[in-house]
């Protein structure tokens, strides 16, 4: 695995909250994950390092499939526009994922968002593999457990050599909390994302997690798997990687900020580009 992975997701990280490019000009990556639950914005600088980024909850895409074209499309452009002040400068190609296994036509839709939200689409990467752009895993698993799907992605000698998945992620289990607390979705999704409650709704949860490890289990039965690695926004959720762990009896691993992960590996399949060749 990536030796340098935490420093990498803890500037990633302040890229996000507090970014300073410093007048920054020269060759950029960009990524956009046009994910179940978050849309996230990265761009990296010519050492691919993150150097400035952003991100905000939507639910325009469920089990891959686009279902607001505008939303997704508006939500970006904003986002695009509030790295672009950041940056000093405009930004006008990216690269963007797509959950593994998908029909062709949802693929082509998310190109679609990101032209319609002004960018040039330089490629489009399925997110597991784009995550080990990122992870570095020479042998393992890379689960990318979002909003509505949980995708797969067996890693051989660094190579993706299968890919595949699941409907079943934090929808799940904001689902799952609103049903056993008598709330609305609304207010269970805050309350899943409040650190000092998310001890006590563990145990309504862990049901979830089961079935994702269950789901894990399927796809890699037929592989030789020594360690999985969670990434996505749900992996964030205190004692999932314990629960995996026990449920397929394989070592598992989540890394600092894993909703980051997937995005910042898209951007390092963008084609990079130079300012001031895209100045305002």
């Amino acid at each position: 695995m990536n030796p340098d992975l935490h420093e990498l997701l803890r500037k990633a990280e302040a890229a996000i909250n507090h970014p300073d490019p410093k007048g920054y000009r020269g060759k950029v990556y960009v990524g956009v994950d046009l994910g179940t639950a978050y849309t996230v914005l990265f761009v990296l600088d010519a050492n691919r390092q993150p150097l400035a980024g952003a991100y905000q909850y939507a639910d325009f895409i469920r089990e891959g499939v686009v279902v607001d074209f505008m939303g997704a499309a508006n939500l970006l452009r904003r986002l695009k526009v509030q790295v672009e002040e950041t940056l000093g400068f405009q930004l006008t190609a990216a690269a963007t994922t797509h959950p593994p296994g998908i029909p062709v036509a949802e693929v082509r839709a998310t190109r679609y968002v990101l032209e319609s939200a002004g960018f040039e689409c330089t490629g489009i990467v399925d997110e597991p593999t784009a995550a080990n752009a990122v992870l570095q895993v020479e042998n393992g698993a890379v689960v990318d457990i979002g909003g509505g799907t949980t995708g797969i992605a067996v890693v051989e000698n660094g190579r993706v050599i299968y890919t595949a998945d699941e409907p079943t992620g934090g929808t799940q289990f904001t689902l799952v909390i609103a049903g056993s607390l008598g709330i609305s979705f609304e207010e269970a999704e805050a309350l899943k994302l409040r650190k000092e409650e998310q001890a006590r709704l563990f145990p309504k949860v862990v049901p979830v997690m089961e079935k994702i490890a269950s789901i894990i289990n399927y796809h890699i039965f037929r592989y030789r798997v020594d360690h999985i690695y969670l990434v996505g926004g749900t992996s964030a959720f205190p004692g999932i990687a314990g629960v995996i762990e026990r449920e397929t009896t394989i070592p598992t691993t989540v890394p600092v900020n894993p909703l980051f992960v997937t995005p910042l590996g898209v951007a390092m399949f963008d084609e990079p580009r130079e300012y001031p060749s895209y100045g305002r």
